[in-house]
This record gives structure tokens, sequence and C-alpha cells, in this order.
């Protein structure tokens, strides 16, 4: 497992000749831009509807693609199309992003969820970086401009299709939106953007994730104050573990070290905290008291759990060079590239139950497949390995 040349072999060869091309050949949409995400697993369409939220993931993979692996025409005309697309038909009168839109951009659902704003921002700053287009940096700044103020009041957004407790204060806002206004932030080289980027991180370190307790809770009380119910005792383990690689990459750009150190440490509280020792990977939601878990089918075994999982483990390593970033790669990996992979069609399964096998849509409420967590993963997993391989 340590010749890592091989493993970035690998990588590119599940990236580039398996899992992007199924999106080049079922889900494209190659008359108006952006991707056909209702679609299953085999490649077949559901829905022509657009979700936004997919949308803005896409634009970020085909964007980043391009940026990171030598410029390839068709991933900057894939992300052109796309962008375009958005900024037509994204937003409504007042800049917020929409929530579903026919395969033509006519609104189906209005604004549903702030989450699709920070997909919003986090795609288009990629697409800057590789074209420097002036519309779209101007859209995500304005996004950035509406959201930030909102995010003050966590337990008032609107968060389809994951709605937040009543009274509660959710980590995922917090986690997406420090993400997403980093990388803003550079690209725009505004302090003002990383400052606000820092802040929303130090609420995800200092509010929702508990040292003493080895634990990041995904519903606090306003402020970080524990909740005693069901929701307040909910971890959603692979959440934590992806928060934990955006701290490790906001807060190596500010060189805070102890702040590393324990994003690092915390990924690896949720790798045991939540691995399956009977069947492999990881629950979907643990409850800390042995209840049941505040989330949708908990113990179900979803294909993002494991990608953010992989990811976070080997820039762990690369990081720190801890061997049990490797030995528990291994474990994850193993079991990731056993059970998810769909042997006819080069992407992933989406979702599994607890011994592994196929299931229904886990999150009812979105119902969709794109190209994102894994992808993203298989990218960013691509360039640890290179870079560890000399």
């Amino acid at each position: 497992m340590q010749d890592f040349r091989a493993l970035g072999q690998f990588y590119e060869n599940q990236l580039l000749e398996k899992v992007m091309p199924f999106w080049l050949k079922y889900a494209v949409d190659r008359t108006h831009g952006g991707v056909l995400n209702y679609i299953g697993d085999d490649g077949v369409l559901i829905s022509d509807d657009k979700v936004l939220w997919s949308q803005c993931r896409a634009l970020w993979v085909f964007s980043a693609l391009y940026n990171h692996l030598g410029g390839e025409p068709v991933w900057l005309e894939l992300a052109a199309r796309t962008a375009e697309f958005l900024l037509r038909y994204g937003r409504d009168r007042e800049g917020a992003w929409v929530f579903r839109v026919t395969r033509e951009g006519a609104l189906l659902e209005p604004h549903q969820s702030i989450y699709v704003d920070g997909f919003a921002i986090y795609g288009l700053t990629e697409y800057v970086r590789a074209t420097g287009d002036r519309a779209a940096l101007q859209a995500a700044i304005e996004t950035f401009e509406r959201t930030s103020p909102l995010l003050t009041r966590s337990d008032r957004l609107l968060t389809k299709p994951h709605p937040i407790p009543e009274g509660l204060q959710a980590h995922g806002p917090f986690m997406i939106f420090a993400l997403a206004y980093h990388e803003l932030g550079l690209v725009a080289k505004s302090p003002e953007i990383l400052k606000r980027a820092l802040e929303l991180a130090e609420i995800v370190m200092s509010q929702h994730l508990k040292p003493e307790r080895r634990v990041l809770h995904e519903f606090v009380k306003p402020g970080g104050e524990l909740d005693e119910s069901d929701a307040g005792k909910t971890v959603i383990p692979a959440h934590a573990i992806e928060s934990m690689w955006f701290m490790e990459r906001i807060y190596s750009y500010h060189g805070n070290g102890e702040r590393i150190r324990l994003a690092l440490e915390a990924i690896k509280w949720h790798v045991e905290l939540g691995w399956d020792d009977q069947y492999g990977g990881l629950y979907l939601a643990v409850h800390l008291e042995g209840g049941r878990p505040a989330w949708h089918r908990p113990d179900s075994k979803v294909w993002w759990t494991v990608t953010e999982t992989l990811y976070a483990l080997l820039r762990a390593y690369e990081v720190s060079r801890a061997l049990w970033c490797l030995d528990w790669y291994r474990k994850v990996h193993e079991y990731a590239f056993r059970v998810f992979p769909n042997p006819e069609r080069g992407d992933w399964y989406q979702n599994l139950d607890r011994e592994g096998r196929r299931i229904p849509v886990v999150v009812r409420d979105l119902p969709v497949k794109d190209p994102f967590h894994l992808p993203r993963s298989l990218l960013y997993g691509l360039l640890v390995l290179r870079r560890l391989g000399g």
C-alpha cells in the first residue's frame, strides 16, 4: 500500500477511465448545459429536471479536472456550458439560488436550501480559477454578501434536504461555507472573505467539535452548548471527517499548527467511531448513547462516506506521516473498492444497506446522482499520491 506511485496510477485509471466516462456518456446535457442528475446507477434517466445543487457541484468537478490534470479542453468546455446555465437560470430576483429547474432552465422549485448557495460559490470559484471569468466571480461574491449575514442564525436557515431541528444549530452550513468562502477569498484576493471563512471554521472547531469527548456534534444549541435530545446526541462520522479535511485546508493556509493537529486527530476519532466491525464501512450516523440517530437511515452505507474518508486519510498521512492513517486507509480502501464500484457502468453504487446490498435512495428529498464526492476524492487523492510518490 505504500507504493504511492502504483496507487496513484490506480486512482487516475478509476477517475479517467471508469468514473468520468459514466458521466460523459449518461449525464452531460450537451444541448442546454449542465448535467442530468435524476439518473440511476445504471445510467437510466428518471427525469430531466435539474437540481441546482448538482449543477454547482458538477461545475466544480469539471473545472477542477481542467485545473489540475493538464488543462484538457473537454473539461473546460463542459465547465463553461454548466457555468453559462447556472448564471442564466440559477438565481431569483433576490439573488438566492433556486432549488430545481426544468432541463431548459424554467423554474420548478424556488430557493429551498442555503446549501445550494454554498455549492454555487464553490463551483463558480473553481471555474474562475480556470478562466478568470468576471461574471462568475461577481456572482460568487454577491452570493457571499447575501449569505454571510444569514449564517449568524443557522437555526433559521432553509437547508433542504437536511432540515435543522428546532432550536438547534447545525454543523453543516458552517463547514460548507467555511470552505467555500476560503476558496473564494483566495481567488478574489479578499481579506474580508478569508476572515469570514476563518470565523466559520472557528465555530466548527470550538462549538461543534468537543475534544474532551473526542466527537463532533452535528447539532448543538446556538453557541455550542450540548443538547440532550436524540439530535444532540447524533454524530455523522463521515461528515465530521469531511469537515476536518476542510479545516486542515483552511488552517494550513493560516499556519495554525494546533488547529491542524486537532483536525487530524478528529479524523481518527470519527473513523473509529463510525466503522462497522462486522460488515465494514462507515455507518451513516450513530447515536452516542445507543439510541436512534436523528438522521436518514443511519445504518446504511452510502458512497460519499468512504470517498471523503479515503481522501481525508491520505491527506492526514501526507501532513503528519502518522502510520495510523495508512492502517485505516488500507481497511477503508479494501472495503470501498470491493463493495461500491459498478463493474458494468464504471461509476459507484450510491446507496447500500449495512451488509452491502443495494437499496433505494437514502435521502428521499434529494433523489439525485451527481459527479462530486467520488471524482473529488479521486482527484484530490491522486494529487496527494503524486506528491508522496515523488
